[in-house]
């Protein structure tokens, strides 16, 4: 057998997935049944997915924007209404990005600080929304990033910028990230006089391998294991109450214009979580169902979240959400897939003043087809 840095690396990812096999997918990680070991091996199907899509042959000098997730993608808290994107950049280099709002109601670009290797992000540090740059009457923009500064358009590129991020985000009756073609429109080029890249070698193909194994393993085994884990502050530890929606500061991956709340849902089969609450000012909002693994339900076939225009209000403009495992034949049924646990979280997009607390009560699910 020829022995190559290639090869090495293939085998270090390998033996990455044999532990996480031993330990993410067991009882360490509290898998207690083949449902929960199956919904693991998904999970790490997707993020092997998305280390191969963006980051095994990923080039900041000659870089592309590449969507992150999808309907058969999902990882880190995807969103049944907005569509990500994501290049690799780096700190030296000018960049040009031209897009469109492309009929969202909100758009971003952040830049991620932290770690190159393809590890879990360590932090915000930039971000810039479609309300501090030039939007043109037909909706396209265009960002300069890195180099001198300017006074409109523009975000530096600090030493540890490794990553760039888009984010639109929907308010509409249908569900945006389900479509074959979002009709994102998007580009990033490098203005400053590159060579052409090098032809792939055993050296580049070992580094972009070692990437996929550390996206992987950093946000598996990596996270730690979920009785060792500290929570953000916008999770509440009592399952079907929230806490008060705040803003994630630096959170890594986080949109530093949004406010979240988030809780556990555990419901029988016989009952119902009612939310009720109001809408707060807001670009928009919403909220969604995820598994354990920050994975939402199946939004392309099911309607496992809503947004304010999904949304039928009551008389006084307050609405009533119901999480269920069956349609309870009343307006804003959540549908749980069946599952018994779910993770509840909500997103309020450049929210203004204060925002009401949704409160949440377990009731019988014959009550609530009742009502």
């Amino acid at each position: 057998m020829i022995e190559s840095l290639s090869r090495t690396a293939l085998h270090e990812l390998i033996d990455a997935l044999k532990e996480i096999d031993e330990r993410f997918l067991g009882e360490e990680w509290m898998m207690g049944s083949a449902e929960d070991v199956a919904e693991g091996v998904r999970a790490v199907a997707h993020l092997l997915q998305g280390g191969l899509v963006s980051w095994f042959e990923e080039d900041p000098a000659h870089p592309s924007f590449r969507r992150i997730v999808t309907p058969t993608r999902k990882f880190t808290g995807d969103n049944a209404d907005a569509v990500y994107y994501e290049s690799a950049i780096r700190p030296g280099l000018r960049y040009r990005v031209r897009g469109n709002m492309s009929g969202a109601v909100y758009v971003s670009i952040t830049i991620e600080g932290g770690n190159s290797d393809g590890s879990f992000g360590g932090q915000t540090c930039g971000v810039i929304n479609d309300t501090q740059f030039d939007v043109a009457a037909d909706g396209s923009f265009e960002m300069h990033l890195g180099g001198e500064a300017r006074d409109r358009n523009w975000l530096p590129l600090p030493a540890e910028a490794y990553r760039l991020t888009t984010r639109h985000y929907f308010e509409e009756e249908g569900c945006r990230a389900a479509m074959t073609i979002p009709g994102v429109a998007l580009s990033i080029e490098v203005l400053d006089d590159v060579p052409p890249p090098k032809p792939y070698d055993d050296e580049s193909v070992a580094q972009g391998l070692r990437k996929v194994r550390n996206l992987v393993h950093s946000r598996t085994l990596g996270m730690g294991a979920p009785s060792t884990r500290d929570q953000p502050p916008f999770v509440s530890t009592t399952p079907n109450q929230f806490v008060k929606p705040i803003k994630p500061g630096e959170f890594a991956l986080a949109a530093a214009d949004a406010a979240y709340s988030q809780t556990m849902c555990f419901l029988q089969p016989t009952e119902a979580l009612v939310i009720t609450g109001r809408w707060p000012e807001c670009r928009c909002a919403n909220v969604s169902l995820w598994n354990r693994h920050m994975q939402t339900l199946d939004y392309a076939n099911r309607q496992v979240s809503l947004n304010r225009k999904q949304t039928t209000l009551e008389s006084d403009g307050t609405f009533r959400i119901v999480i269920a495992h069956q349609d309870p034949g009343v307006s804003n049924w959540i549908d749980t897939e069946g599952r018994a646990f779910s993770m509840v979280f909500w997103r309020f997009m450049l929210p203004e003043g204060d925002i009401e607390t949704p409160q949440a009560e377990v009731v019988p699910l014959s009550a609530v087809r009742r009502a």
